[in-house]
């Protein structure tokens, strides 16, 4: 397993109903739920949040794999991080770039509004 560790966050509610997530060597470390979603996005209110870690050598496998399971159309992505980089997934489109790359960032937020992700949630750590 590589040293490098990346974070982040799913919510459960992000998957399609069909969606089988093949994750590698992913650890959870924490889950709950809480009412965090926007219905007026189309988002159900309460949401399960999975907190997890995956090493540098499977994160583009995860996020090939979590690219085919998000659900479409909708305001849905996962991100995940090392101290150095930033990974976000959507419904079949991945972005990966260095932490504080504004321009970069920027490309990613103008994508996310596109497919619906409300200004509120593009609150991935950067």
């Amino acid at each position: 397993m590589s040293s490098v560790v990346f974070s982040g966050v799913l919510i459960g509610e992000s998957l399609r109903d069909d969606a089988v997530l093949e994750t590698g060597d992913l650890r959870v470390r924490r889950l709950w739920r809480a009412a965090s979603g926007d219905p007026e996005a189309g988002q159900p209110l309460l949401w399960t949040f999975i907190e997890f870690d995956v090493a540098e050598d499977r994160t583009m496998g995860l996020a090939r794999s979590l690219s085919e399971a998000l659900e479409e159309p909708g305001g849905w992505y996962c991100s995940f991080g090392s101290s150095e980089e930033m990974v976000v997934v959507f419904a079949n489109r991945v972005f990966r770039y260095g932490r504080g790359d504004v321009a970069a960032r920027e490309k990613v937020e103008a994508y996310a509004i596109s497919v619906g992700v409300p200004g509120a949630q593009l609150d991935w750590e950067d």
